[in-house]
């Protein structure tokens, strides 16, 4: 059974930073590429950003490049995603996922308010 477990989300303020955690269980992490995607309130599921399975190639949003940085620890089973320059807009609840795979775990909250 494919488990993905999101972690790290919070309440923090505008221009703050936060790291969330994906850990991944049930199917061959190391195979897959990964997705972040988020929903933010009232709102459908935007695209965040991806990373192909070995590392190497990586996406972003344009809302969110150049504050944002994927990573991926494949001997952990883990998936990362490191959110500086936080803004009131990257409001939402962030979710893991193999990427072209709707998510399917909790997700995490991140709420960015003075």
């Amino acid at each position: 059974e494919v488990q993905l477990v999101e972690s790290g989300g919070g309440l923090v303020q505008p221009g703050g930073s936060l790291r969330l955690s994906c850990v991944a269980s049930g199917f061959t992490f190391s195979n897959y590429a990964m997705t972040w995607v988020r929903q933010a309130p009232g709102k459908g599921l935007e695209w965040v950003s991806s990373i192909n399975s070995g590392g190497g190639i990586i996406r972003y949003a344009d809302s969110v490049k150049g504050r944002f940085t994927i990573a991926r620890d494949n001997a952990k089973n883990t998936l990362y995603l490191q959110m500086n320059s936080l803004k009131p807009e990257d409001t939402a609840v962030y979710y893991c996922s193999k990427s072209n795979s709707p998510p399917s775990s909790q997700g995490t909250q991140v709420t960015v308010s003075s």
